[in-house]
């Protein structure tokens, strides 16, 4: 189980849904949504590279970003992920300080909460990486799912389904802002709204979806769209 809430900010009043209306959920990425951790992960590629051996820019392994860490390196064609992917796990938390919220996200979240959304995060990233830096944004995340639980990864859509189960809500009732295709992938197989940040580190693949150019147009978008998208028929591959 890799459910783990945040504290909330003390003296934060949350609203819940009134009695009758359906509560609303708004599940998050971390990389490239709600923190800018690309330092953290140029500086533990580097390390990568350095210790193993390894000349795979950067940028190639960017382009993976959403999947899960392993996933990437059979994608990049690099052998022993385990001993790679302990080098990496160690420089990210040398370097974790590096990792900032985005502009805005944190007051976003906040009037999220205060409007009486449910948050939570489905990230690539291990629970013992991403929980300190989740701390960052002091916000009640009632689900935390993260690699290395049951299920697959994403574009697998097995994460958003157990958030979901973890705050006993359905699809139609969430909505997942991601920065990635594999994001996007992960919520149509989920039968979930999705939301592309454009603040992030990918593109929203095809066909494009709603875009968020900043934190704050997550307030505007999700206030138009008061019903999600519908429960998507077979989508659950």
């Amino acid at each position: 189980m890799t459910s783990a809430p945040c504290p909330a900010i003390q003296g934060q009043r949350t609203e819940q849904a009134p009695p009758g209306a359906t509560q609303r959920l708004l599940l998050l990425d971390l990389d490239g949504v709600l923190l800018d951790t690309r330092p953290v992960m140029q500086e533990a590629w580097r390390a990568v590279q350095q210790r193993h051996g390894i000349d795979v820019p950067f940028e190639k392994y960017e382009q993976h970003l959403g999947r899960p860490f392993n996933d990437i390196m059979r994608c990049l064609g690099v052998a022993d992920a385990n001993a790679v992917h302990q080098t990496y796990t160690e420089m990210s938390k040398a370097v974790a300080h590096l990792a900032l919220p985005f502009a805005g996200v944190q007051e976003v979240l906040h009037t999220f909460v205060a409007r009486g959304w449910l948050l939570g995060v489905v990230t690539s990233k291990p629970l013992d990486r991403a929980a300190p830096l989740l701390a960052q944004l002091g916000c009640p995340f009632g689900s935390v799912r993260a690699a290395g639980g049951p299920g697959r990864g994403k574009p697998a859509p097995d994460p958003l389904l157990l958030a979901l189960v973890d705050l006993c809500a359905d699809p139609s009732q969430a909505t997942f802002v991601g920065d990635t295709e594999v994001d996007h992938e992960a919520a149509r197989r989920a039968g979930v709204a999705y939301v592309h940040a454009a603040w992030g580190y990918g593109s929203p693949g095809d066909p494009v979806p709603p875009t968020a150019r900043v934190p704050k147009d997550l307030l505007r978008l999700l206030d138009e769209n008061q019903c999600s998208s519908p429960f998507i028929e077979g989508s659950l591959l």
